[in-house]
């Protein structure tokens, strides 16, 4: 369960806060599949930072947050015609009335508009859901996008859902823009869709500010659907959607209702063959439910509403040869064979990586080194290997052996545990692979979320081709950094995947740069043009990158402890678990004093993550870390912070723990448990005995039943605003 949650986040970071596509949909939701049915038959090890019913990815602080006035959420999805069946014979079986909207599934990204009063005031990504970015500056560039609605009978306060878009022209002028101006060729319509989007201006030059720009206006957006908006006067999806048309928004005109499932089958049928007719990529058609009064009832899960599912159109399949496999180590010191293709162009950019997971998985695809191998993908992803063309072996093919070495520090690999599939480089002190995946992690967005610490700078402060000894043997020295350490770096870029080092294609030898320095040209104001050389005789100077980097982790140093605590790389410990213990203590001193025990008894923690905690602070390197920080300037506190119990309402649900589920009328999920919270009561997600009240709605599910399982109080949600006002005394 563990693996599989580190897998899932991994991907999730990947994809939402890196705009990168690590592993298919169906290889993405097999793992999501998996863990489900384990945390099924295992509640007991659930830990409260799985990602399960994790929406999105963690809001960059490089934009300001904006919360939603109602949750974003995801959709579920089924692969094939028996899985949307299934799903619609559920709906069918709650409702016969039922009827069904179908449009197609847009391959971009998700995009929140809030109007007051007819006027645009903000414009945001889903973010994790609750929280997105506010890109509102570079939304009012989007062409079609109203400052001001149209027409009349809008509300005071109204949010807008849709997604935002490069028309596939659009896309293609870009990139040839792009690569004109030797900037970055984006790999497909989505990733430059969400790169276009979610970038600032300031502090570019004016050739990028242009080419930014020409981005922006060339994005699009089609709406389909509403968050916030009290008492809508519609009772359907697409009445919903002729009045948004008649405020001036982007509808598509490619919607189908229908009462069947063969209506829906059509529709998904007719659009597979002529997807490519399209002027934006599609990657599915969506089916929701057309009345409102039906969505209510049916209600959501954690992550997706019940009424809604997004079916995906099988990826397409190539041939191509398997050249070389190849062993790369992450930050937790897995290592994970990749398989080297034949470049092949399918699902419309080019493919010369596969992941093959772990030695097992090439034993049970049959794969050799040579073979001529049948890949898939669904959108722009490192695509599956689905197993080898038999007949067209030759002889010459040879069996991959996995290494018995890390291939970085030449330390014997090894199962993490026994039982485990995958083997480890136990080195983690020192490991150049490991050290590198942790200080990336560091400045990842849902750590410290520090600009300009990414994969480029971690691979050159720590295994730079010059100075012979590196900046940063391990991240205890992050905030000793100076630009006397930063100057003489020169690094050799390499494959993310393989690590192989990348070469200039013209003289074959590896390529050199020195990220954190540049040289001065000759409209430099030191340059002395009758001398013909610089004053000072300085021909370099610390680049703008170097400069940002260490003002970034000066400023870093008193961001918020969660987000230390997550930055130290402990094992299961991610924003949620990070969130609770911050919370609970307020200190990295108080967390230290805890025995594994107090640490489980926090809720949003528990056993597995709590001795993970313990145990990280029993290794001495990791206290060097500690301490080292510290001694740089941070203080791993949270100044604000005040013990829970001397913050602790006095209402009438004070000491409880009170687990809403299902649909409440008039409130959203996050409403009724921020109302719970203004009660004096602590709203959770998961039902145990420590539980006081459920209080359920309908669509509430498992929750309602595990809840009379284990004797907790059931509450119906219309009993809900007399328990906000009278507690348990209003049952």
């Amino acid at each position: 369960m563990a693996e599989l949650a580190e897998q899932i986040r991994s991907l999730q970071e990947a994809y939402y806060e890196r705009d990168e596509l690590l592993a298919d949909d169906q290889h993405y939701d097999s793992l999501v599949k998996r863990l489900e049915e384990l945390e099924a038959r295992h509640p007991h090890l659930v830990n409260a930072d799985s990602p399960i019913g994790s929406v999105g990815g963690a809001a960059s602080t490089l934009f300001d947050p904006v919360t939603h006035l109602e949750r974003m959420y995801s959709l579920d999805n089924a692969f094939s015609l028996d899985e949307l069946r299934a799903w619609w014979e559920r709906i069918d079986k709650a409702a016969a009335a039922a009827r069904f909207l179908c449009e197609l599934k847009i391959d971009g990204l998700a995009l929140n508009l809030r109007y007051e009063r007819g006027r645009l005031v903000s414009a945001a990504t889903r973010g994790d859901g609750h929280t997105g970015e506010d890109v509102t500056e570079n939304v009012h560039h989007i062409p079609g996008i109203p400052d001001r609605l149209a027409g009349t009978g809008w509300p005071d306060v109204v949010e807008v859902r849709g997604e935002v878009f490069f028309p596939l022209d659009a896309f293609h002028a870009i990139n040839t823009a792009q690569a004109q101006a030797g900037e970055r060729i984006f790999a497909n319509p989505r990733n430059a869709a969400s790169g276009s989007l979610r970038q600032k201006a300031e502090g570019k030059s004016e050739r990028k500010r242009e080419l930014m720009g020409a981005r922006l206006r060339a994005l699009r957006m089609l709406v389909h659907g509403i968050g916030a908006w009290d008492n809508p006067p519609v009772s359907t999806q697409s009445e919903l959607y002729r009045v948004l048309e008649s405020w001036g928004l982007p509808v598509s005109d490619q919607v189908l209702v229908s009462d069947s499932f063969e209506g829906m089958v059509d529709y998904i049928d007719r659009f597979h063959v002529s997807r490519e007719t399209l002027d934006h990529e599609i990657d599915g058609v969506v089916v929701k439910v057309d009345q409102w009064a039906l969505q209510r009832e049916l209600g959501a899960t954690s992550r997706a509403p019940r009424w809604a599912i997004a079916y995906k159109y099988p990826p397409e399949q190539v041939t191509t040869v398997l050249t070389d496999i190849v062993v790369s180590v992450g930050r937790t010191g897995r290592a994970t064979p990749y398989a080297v293709l034949e470049p092949v162009s399918v699902a419309g950019s080019v493919v010369e990586r596969a992941t093959l997971h772990n030695q097992d998985v090439v034993r049970a695809k049959e794969v050799l080194i040579g073979d001529h191998v049948v890949i898939r993908k669904a959108g722009d992803v490192i695509p599956e290997i689905l197993g080898p063309v038999v007949e067209r072996r030759t002889g010459a093919e040879k069996p991959f052996v996995m290494p018995s070495a890390c291939p970085e520090c030449d330390t014997p690999l090894a199962p993490a545990k026994e039982g485990d599939v995958d083997l480890r480089c136990p080195n983690q002190r020192s490991c150049p692979a490991q050290v590198r995946g942790r200080i990336e992690h560091i400045g990842s967005r849902g750590a410290l979320d520090i600009e300009g610490l990414g994969e480029v700078s971690a691979l050159a402060l720590t295994q730079p081709v010059i100075p012979a000894i590196a900046p940063l043997d391990s991240e205890a020295g992050l905030f000793d950094l100076t630009l006397e350490a930063l100057f003489p770096v020169v690094y050799e870029p390499r494959d993310p995947d393989t690590g192989e080092t990348k070469k200039d294609p013209e003289t074959g030898k590896p390529t050199r740069l020195a990220p954190f320095r540049r040289k001065r040209g000759k409209d430099d104001p030191e340059w002395d043009a009758e001398a013909k050389t610089f004053r000072g005789d300085a021909e370099w100077v610390p680049s703008k990158a170097a400069i940002e980097l260490l003002d970034q982790l000066n400023k870093a140093k008193s961001k918020e402890l969660w987000r230390f605590l997550v930055s130290l790389n402990i094992r299961h410990v991610g924003p949620v678990a990070a969130r609770a213990l911050a919370d609970q203590y307020g200190s990295l001193d108080a967390i230290m004093a805890k025995s594994s025990e107090e640490l489980a008894e926090v809720d949003g923690v528990g056993p597995i993550i709590a001795q993970s905690v313990v145990d990280w602070l029993a290794v001495d390197w990791h206290l060097d870390i500690i301490t080292r920080w510290k001694r740089a300037g941070v203080s791993f506190t949270d100044p604000d912070w005040t013990p829970p119990e001397a913050g602790e309402a006095s209402g009438p649900l004070a000491g409880m723990t009170v687990v809403v589920t299902g649909s409440i009328d008039g409130f959203t999920r996050d409403e009724a448990e921020e109302a719970v919270r203004r009660a004096g009561g602590k709203p959770s997600s998961s039902v145990s005995k420590k539980t006081s009240l459920v209080v359920a709605g309908p669509g509430a599910g498992s929750k309602q039943a595990k809840a009379e399982s284990l004797g907790v109080p059931v509450a119906d949600q219309a009993l809900f605003p007399k328990i906000l006002v009278r507690g348990l005394d209003a049952l």
